[in-house]
Parts: structure tokens; sequence; C-alpha cells
């Protein structure tokens, strides 16, 4: 990607994560940047491009990340996960699938379908991850592994939300419960 792109890619990422997507305009990129709305439109001619290209950024993020913690123990992994959500809620940001959903049925087909392949790889590794961990014994839970990534995701997802109105201890005690409920 170019310079520009890029950053017109962070910062769109930064508004969908503090404002929602369907919140800001071009301007609202533009103007920081000093930039004409053309610049951006030049890179992403529609918002939903632009949408699709925070989306692929953050795949690909996710996917390197994924790669780098795939030597380490199971409960390593998840921790470094948790570290992720952990981090986007010491700045303010909720994750951008949490961040997406609501205006989900406003996106075009496209968008719809890349935001769904976000979720499907990060719900797929982390059902990965917990069964693993649960034949290697590093955790303990009942059911399907997939059943209880959907339970972690939402809850690490929803306590970045419950942070930004009751404080950021929310994240922590819910984030250490996740962890200590997982250990045999």
């Amino acid at each position: 990607m170019s310079d520009t792109k890029d950053k017109i890619v962070m910062m769109a990422d930064h508004l969908i994560r503090t404002q929602g997507f369907n919140a800001f305009s071009y301007k609202d990129i533009a103007d920081p940047m000093e930039i004409k709305n053309a610049a951006i439109h030049y890179h992403f001619p529609s918002k939903a491009d632009l949408g699709i290209g925070v989306i692929e950024h953050e795949i690909k993020k996710f996917r390197e990340f994924a790669e780098k913690w795939r030597k380490l123990p199971e409960d390593k992994q998840l921790a470094k996960l948790v570290e992720v959500f952990h981090r986007h809620g010491t700045n303010g940001f909720i994750c951008l699938m949490g961040s997406l959903s609501p205006d989900f049925e406003t996106f075009t087909a496209p968008m719809k379908a890349k935001v769904q392949e976000m979720g499907n790889d990060i719900v797929n590794w982390l059902s990965t991850c917990l069964e693993n961990g649960r034949v290697n014994g590093r955790f303990y839970f009942e059911g399907e592994a997939s059943d209880r990534a959907l339970l972690l995701i939402t809850n690490l997802q929803s306590s970045l939300i419950l942070s930004r109105v009751l404080g950021p201890s929310v994240f922590n005690r819910v984030s250490n419960r996740i962890l200590k409920d997982l250990k045999p």
C-alpha cells in the first residue's frame, strides 16, 4: 500500500473503533490528514471499499499474529489474544468486529462477507487453540471448543464496550476470569 493509503486505513480504523462505521465521513479523515476528499476517493471509491480495506488490514494483522503465536503453548496463545484486546481497550478502542457489528445490516454484500471472514478467522483460530489446549492438558472446559470460542470472543468484545462505561477494570476482571476458568 502507498503511504497515503496506509494512513487513510489507519485513520478509518481509529474512527470505526471509536465512533462506529456509519458515524464518520471522508471529511473526518481528510481534515486531520490535510488532504482532499478526492485523495481518499482515489484509493477507496466508496465508503464500503474503505471498510473492506480496514477489515483486510485487520485480517492480515490477525493472521500474522496467529502465525507467530503458533509455536507457543495454547495458554500463552490465548494470553496473547487477550493482550491484543487489552491494548485496544487501553487506547479507548473496541475491537473492530465489535464496532462493525451494530452497523452490519447497512453494509454492502461484499463488506458483510469481509466482516464474516474476519469473524470466522478469529473464531476458527480460537476454537482450534482451545481444542488443542484441552488435548494437551492446558485447558479444561465442557462442551464443544467452537461453543467455548464464541463465549470467549463475545466476553472479550463486550468487556471492552462495558469498560467504556464502567471503567477499565471491567476488561481486566473479565479477561482474568476467562483465563482462570480454563485452567485444568
